[in-house]
């Protein structure tokens, strides 16, 4: 933990000690060794590091006997330097804290060590083997100490400065460029700034330059586009100095030259490239590594790469032999020699270019080569003959090319197609319907051939298999294609398998997050579970919370079950609360290491619990999850290992009220004095950065810290308006404005170009368009602004040929319609198209991009509506649409009325599914779907399976609730939790919870895993019910039922049971529950969001102290000691680390 001393110091410190109560100081001075006596002068003074070093040193060629440690302390007592084990231990502690948590000191220390003092440093640092050193009775575990080093912000800073001071004139220069190696791998890449490159040695020994240089290779995704053209520039001079090239017309460009430079060969000018003699680059290309290089120049631009197979012809390769293309690496995707190109040779280029998905950009272009490729590739033959020597081209064929391909011929290609990635959802359908066509029976051999391809399985299908066949699908490699199956083919397999009777045996087999869909009706049916058979299987909640108390009652080893993974999900306040203090603080790691499937209420109780047990070794960050008065307990001594324990969990989970928030932050700020002074404080601060204010962000950061923070904010997912607002002015007062930007600027700042406004952003999509539409293929997580899209779609727009349509359709004479190429690169900017544009659309280009179509979230209500006109105008009406047309629908069948979602073919609930992935349907459309799968499948509701219910999804909701009795139970009760994620009407959920009763009993027999199962269908509960909950219970709602509960019921709830509801679940409570609230009931409320104790024993009121006395033997409420925590972890590194 962040608030621990490094180890190397508790060792010092116990060897310093060792034996010290019984000894008696000598008169006079006994013979020490020199080192020895350095080493105790080093204490005298106060410089502990400088003192471990000695000792390392010493025992590194001498035998430690075993009277040293007393000849030590004799030597000091006859210095007059009369230490006691306590003021030892307290100046230690001091130093260490110091070191720790302020590692510019440290590396002051470190300057000031002796030459043979740093060459033990570094050489502490380089050597793996020597981890320990024994000293008789006393253990230094050097691997420990190198770990901590390397893992603790700041520190790791201050180790990688230290070591290009001085590490290059004390050690050989190969051990030096190790050890940058190793420090550099633990940096987030923040280091490698620009300027790094003037402290960076130019004199090097070839093979530590090129040893260098491999680590640069290997951090070049971390780094910066300005540092990377810094650290091109260093070894490119270095290279250029070493050449023997005497005037410009040589290049220094060799063969080896461009080993070395690896990934950085990319930052060669046009004319660099093309001074390189055919010889060398000749020499290059033969390389057997060549090809691995070239595979990794991600970011190549077309114009460098073209220059680079100019080169590569010119030396007389033959650019058309297959070996050649085997050799080019991602140059292939630049491909451009065509002409009297061979069928054979587009099919060898189609499959070197599969790798072109991992380009930086131009994919639109990739795309359009392997358009022409795929054109030569089959000319003269047919598509049945070529399928399986196209690659991935074949994602660009057609539904009609794809529907003209005989059953024989898919057969025959499905090694490649199975292996293709990108493949549309329709692709899929009409590819798998064709493959199983000519296989007739669906066997584990031809399901197994499938990979990619496993999704177009219809549910039916699945059903229809021979369940020891299935059971081979779930252990065999074809499983990692599961997760591509929608919930209602998944509850097809397992419907199938339950049905078969062996359940035990048939769930064990599912792995991974598949396992989530096992109902908790059948978990509790099947006792034979272990924490080992569990350990590779993602447990929803109610699985684990099940799971993990029927497992506590039979192993004889509970701490197995915590480091199963998965099953932490399961523990509740009450198995925290009687664990052990030993058996806690042993395991606590467990819990640690498994942060990110905690619940918040799991969390508090963690916070609590160690609040109680040994609140001085408490993790700090654990203190947000207790009320916002405990924050006052950390005095400013203490700010640091506060906030790097804050710092490395993410605040938005751990604290999810508001104003508890802002109280977090508040001291925060303070820990801070309302700035970050350099780049130290940015590393110590880690995840808070993105929580910083927006006047730290404008006027708090020095401009030394500034370059380091802006590194972290590129990270941050949801900067609040002024905090970008903030961003965005120190971006402008650093940078200038947009139009003065360079290429490598714009690339540096990508993330923030949704900051700046339209007209700003209007010279880089003019200068760097490319540049721009990476920037939006990585913003993902939200909607941009529409003013970036504008930006983007202006760009993409400008660039385009925009030649009107030789026969337009009526109306859409000089409409330059979007084309194939436009929509692929706009994505989310597609939004911009106007109406006029979207009807004048060309067939084929319609048919292209109908998926791409339908996955843009920003498309309003006409533009939907003149989408789904144009796929009237190019399907015909709804009643000849099949299943792969509805699929690749997406949004736009959200324009269906009733009247055209009752033409659909609705008689498969694949296609139903396929509808309900939309979540934004009106009650009336949603009736509809529902209504049209029972008429054209033919059920009725008590015809209903378990999958059938699950592909509903949501239309569901618009069941009549006269109905739902209507449902079998043996379907129902497997399907509640995915039941449960609905948000139906009162009404309804309350229909369901009937139904819930007959599978769990009675309200007041439900447990904790059963309220989680249910979801929402817990919301349907009445007045009188809720009231009957025990207040323990209360923690294992949903929030979404919390959400679902009417305000005139939740009301109902007692200010006992509000305080119980946990922080996730009060966080969900609705403004309008609120003001139906009482005042007693708010402030129940606010307890519950604060994180305030309610189980077990009850939070003191008015102190931060428990009620009971905890394990430091503090009175009860007494605030807590900070002195006393600066020792405590002593005792925990003794216990990990010794013997």
């Amino acid at each position: 933990m962040s608030q621990e001393p490094m180890t190397y110091s508790l060792f010092l410190f116990l060897f310093l000690s060792h034996g010290v109560s019984s000894y008696t100081v000598p008169n006079s001075r006994q013979d020490l060794h020199p080192l020895l006596q350095k080493m105790a002068e080093e204490i005298i003074d106060g410089s502990y590091l400088n003192a471990l070093l000695d000792l390392i040193q010493f025992q590194s060629s001498h035998v430690w006997m075993d009277d040293l440690s007393h000849r030590v302390l004799a030597y000091l007592n006859s210095r007059n330097v009369a230490f006691t084990i306590s003021s030892l231990q307290a100046a230690v502690e001091n130093h260490l804290e110091q070191r720790l948590h302020q590692p510019q000191k440290l590396l002051e220390d470190l300057r000031k060590t002796d030459a043979q003092q740093f060459h033990t440093a570094m050489k502490c640092l380089l050597e793996d083997k020597k981890d320990r050193l024994d000293l008789k009775d006393i253990i230094i575990d050097l691997g420990e100490i190198r770990e901590r080093a390397l893992q603790s912000p700041g520190v790791n800073r201050s180790l990688f400065l230290i070591t290009l001071e001085r590490c290059f004139q004390v050690l050989n220069s190969l051990e030096c460029v190790e050890i940058l190696g190793k420090v550099l791998r633990e940096s987030s890449g923040s280091f490698l700034q620009p300027d790094i490159t003037e402290r960076l040695p130019r004199d090097l020994r070839e093979d530590a330059f090129k040893n260098l240089s491999a680590v640069f290779k290997d951090l070049y995704d971390k780094t910066s586009a300005h540092s990377q053209r810094a650290l091109y520039s260093w070894m490119s001079g270095i290279l250029q100095t070493s050449s023997n090239a005497t005037d410009d017309s040589v290049s220094w460009v060799t063969a080896e030259n461009l080993w070395i430079l690896g990934r950085y060969m990319v930052h060669l000018s046009f004319e660099e490239i093309m001074k390189i003699s055919p010889i060398e680059i000749g020499l290059f290309i033969s390389y057997d590594n060549a090809t691995k290089q070239l595979d990794t120049v991600y970011d190549i631009t077309p114009e460098l790469a073209q220059a680079f197979l100019e080169r590569i012809s010119s030396s007389n390769f033959n650019m058309r032999n297959t070996s050649t293309i085997h050799r080019l690496g991602l140059l292939v995707c630049f491909y451009d020699d065509l002409e009297l190109l061979d069928a054979t040779v587009a099919q060898v280029l189609l499959h070197q270019m599969i790798k072109c998905s991992h380009l930086r950009g131009f994919q639109a272009g990739v795309q359009k080569l392997k358009a022409e490729l795929l054109d030569i590739a089959t000319e003269n033959q047919t598509l049945n003959e070529t399928l399986g020597s196209l690659s991935d081209a074949v994602v660009g064929l057609t539904y009609s090319q794809l529907e003209s391909l005989s059953p024989e011929a898919v057969h025959g290609a499905i090694s490649t197609l199975s292996q293709v990635s990108g493949w549309a959802k329709s692709q899929v359908i009409i590819l798998s319907a064709k493959y199983l066509a000519h296989e007739k029976v669906l066997s584990f051999y031809n399901v197994s051939q499938m990979g990619a391809l496993l999704a177009g399985v219809s549910t039916q299908a699945f059903c229809s298999m021979n369940c020891k066949d299935l059971s081979q699908v779930l252990r065999s490699a074809i499983s990692q294609y599961l997760s591509d199956l929608s919930p209602a083919q998944q509850q097809g397999i397992l419907s199938k398998m339950v049905e078969a009777g062996d359940t035990a045996s048939g769930i064990v087999e599912i792995q991974g997050a598949f396992f989530k869909e096992v109902s908790l009706f059948d978990l509790r049916r099947q006792p034979g579970f272990n924490s080992t058979v569990l350990k590779d299987k993602e447990l929803g909640r109610s699985q684990a919370l099940f799971l993990y108390e029927l497992l506590l009652k039979t192993t004889r080893r509970p701490e197995e079950l915590l480091s199963a993974g998965q099953l932490v999900k399961g523990v509740t306040c009450s198995h925290i609360d009687a664990m052990s203090t030993d058996f806690f603080l042993a395991h606590f790691q467990d819990f640690q290491n498994n942060f990110a499937l905690l619940s918040p209420y799991q969390v508090n109780c963690l916070a609590w619990k160690y609040w109680e047990v040994s609140r001085l070794s408490m993790p700090p960050f654990l203190l947000a999850a207790l009320p916002a008065r405990y924050l006052a307990s950390v005095p400013a001594s203490q700010c640091v290992p506060f906030l790097i324990s804050l710092g490395k969990s993410w605040l938005d989970s751990l604290v999810l009220d508001s104003h508890k928030k802002t109280s977090v932050l508040r001291k925060v700020q303070q820990c801070l004095d309302n700035s970050i002074a350099d780049e130290y404080t940015v590393d110590i601060m880690g995840n808070l950065l993105c929580h910083l204010p927006a006047a730290i962000i404008d006027r708090g950061i020095s401009p030394r810290a500034w370059a380091t923070a802006l590194h972290g904010l590129r990270d941050c997912p949801d900067l609040n308006p002024k905090q970008k607002a903030a961003v965005r002015l120190k971006l402008l007062g650093q940078y200038g404005l947009p139009q003065h930007w360079t290429a490598e600027t714009t690339k540096d700042l990508g993330p923030f170009l949704v900051l700046f406004s339209g007209d700003e952003l209007s010279s880089i999509a003019t200068k760097f368009p490319e540049i721009l539409l990476q920037a939006a293929s990585k913003i993902a997580r939200t909607l941009p602004p529409k003013e970036f899209l504008w930006a983007v779609f202006g760009s993409v727009r400008n660039s385009s040929d925009k030649i009107p349509s030789s026969d337009p359709m009526p109306g859409c004479h000089g409409v330059a319609a979007p084309s194939s190429d436009d929509i692929f690169k706009l994505a989310e900017a597609n939004a911009c198209w106007a109406l006029e544009d979207l009807r004048c659309m060309e067939e084929d280009t319609f048919i292209r991009t109908v998926e791409l179509l339908g996955a843009v979230q920003g498309f309003s209500r006409p533009q939907l509506m003149t989408l789904k006109e144009k796929a009237i105008q190019v399907w015909d009406m709804p009643s000849y649409w099949r299943e792969h047309h509805i699929a690749s629908l997406g949004r736009i069948a959200l324009a269906l009325n009733e009247s055209e979602l009752e033409q659909l073919n609705l008689s498969s609930i694949d296609t139903v599914a396929f509808l309900t992935q939309q979540t934004e349907w009106s009650p009336r459309q949603a009736e509809s779907i529902l209504q049209g799968f029972l008429d054209d499948s033919g059920y009725n509701i008590q015809d209903l399976k378990s999958f059938h219910l699950v592909g509903l999804g949501a239309t569901l909701c618009a069941i009549n609730i006269t109905e739902i009795p209507l449902i079998k139970i043996s379907e129902f009760r497997v399907v509640v939790a995915r039941i449960g994620t609905l948000l139906c009407s009162t009404h309804v959920l309350a229909e369901f919870k009937r139904k819930a009763e007959v599978v769990f009993g009675d309200p007041t027999e439900w447990t904790s895993p059963v309220l989680q199962e249910l979801g929402t269908i817990a919301a349907g509960l009445t007045k009188a019910e809720l009231r009957m909950l025990d207040k323990d219970l209360m923690p294992y709602f949903q929030p979404s039922a919390i959400k679902c509960l009417p305000d005139e019921i939740f009301k109902e709830l007692s200010a006992e049971q509000i305080a119980s509801l946990g922080p996730e679940n009060a966080a969900a409570v609705t403004h309008a529950q609120r003001r139906r609230l009482s005042p007693l009931q708010l402030q129940s409320l606010q307890q519950a969001l604060d994180g305030a104790k309610t189980h077990s024993w009850q939070d003191a009121p008015a102190s931060a102290g428990p009620t009971r006395t905890s394990s430091s033997r503090s009175p009860a409420g007494a605030p807590l000691s900070w002195d006393l925590w600066l020792g405590c972890p002593l005792l925990v590194l003794m216990a990990k680390f010794l013997w």
